[in-house]
């Protein structure tokens, strides 16, 4: 509860810091560009070499490629029954299949879990979210979207390779079981301990809800999906499959995150219905510190 509260507290003061006219407008993007390049790769080789690698990390690996698989099928379902034009499916599409598993999903997961659990969500971002990003959301603007241009093999795997935590994650793997120098993992461990403040005062900044009639429908289907629905699904797998360890309830948890903020600013670049994106992961946000301590009950 501890570490819940000390999270809100980070959000509000991202909140209030976005009144204040001392800080400029890319205030969020320059705290999470700190957090890409900076805390997040530090925190990956703080927590994967200490990993044992079991069975039970598949589960957090492959979790979120069954999850949007599951989604993107029940958002193309209901974009044909209520006949959605579409941008609205496209921007759907990108949003509800990626949740917000890093920026929002660490830092929540180190509340409701404690330390141990960030090693499983480290894996369902790395994985699962960034990957999915990258390849599936490059597919969807090229069917979808107005201004992207067309992906390419060499593009995707261009931006895979050169993205820090991936980067960061490869080298953890590679170098797993060598010892590391003590100033170097008190230097890691401080600059790890940084994403959480950092990334949720970043959240506060840029949360924003505009809300207009003809997004309405969507907008409540696809939080339906993302924040309900879906987390459901995983937790009924799970319990089919009798999986109950630690890494499945993190990515059961992972599944229920909000639309992911990097998937919202995609869409709204390629014009797949920007009002709509951007109340996905506004109001996705601002809905999932009620719906994940709710998640976190039945686990």
């Amino acid at each position: 509860m501890e570490n819940f509260i000390l999270t809100i507290s980070f959000l509000l003061i991202g909140m209030g810091l976005r009144r204040l006219r001392h800080f400029p407008d890319n205030t969020a993007q320059v705290l999470n560009l700190f957090v890409i390049h900076v805390s997040l790769p530090a925190l990956v080789l703080i927590k994967v070499p200490g990993l044992v690698f079991s069975r039970q990390l598949l589960l957090p690996a492959l979790m979120p490629w069954f999850m949007l698989l599951v989604s993107a099928g029940l958002i193309l379902a209901a974009g044909k029954w209520w006949r959605w034009d579409r941008e609205t499916i496209g921007a759907l599409l990108l949003l509800v299949p990626l949740g917000n598993t890093s920026f929002l999903g660490i830092p929540m997961v180190h509340a409701f879990f404690g330390e141990q659990g960030i090693s499983y969500a480290v894996l369902y971002d790395q994985l699962g979210s960034f990957l999915a990003l990258a390849i599936y959301g490059s597919v969807v603007l090229a069917l979808y979207g107005k201004r992207e241009g067309k992906p390419t093999v060499q593009t995707v795997i261009t931006k895979i390779m050169t993205f820090p935590p991936f980067i960061c994650l490869l080298l953890a793997l590679l170098f797993r079981g060598l010892p590391v120098p003590a100033a170097a993992a008190v230097l890691l461990q401080t600059l790890a301990a940084t994403l959480v403040p950092v990334v949720m005062v970043a959240v506060g900044f840029q949360l924003t809800l505009r809300l207009s009639p003809d997004v309405l429908k969507p907008l409540a289907a696809g939080l339906l999906i993302k924040l309900v629905l879906a987390p459901c699904v995983a937790l009924l797998v799970c319990r089919l499959f009798g999986f109950g360890s630690l890494a499945a309830q993190v990515s059961v948890f992972e599944a229920g995150m909000p639309p992911m903020v990097s998937a919202g600013a995609m869409a709204i670049m390629a014009g797949l219905a920007p009002r709509l994106s951007a109340a996905l992961v506004g109001l996705g946000i601002f809905l999932s510190f009620v719906t994940l301590p709710l998640l976190f009950r039945f686990l």
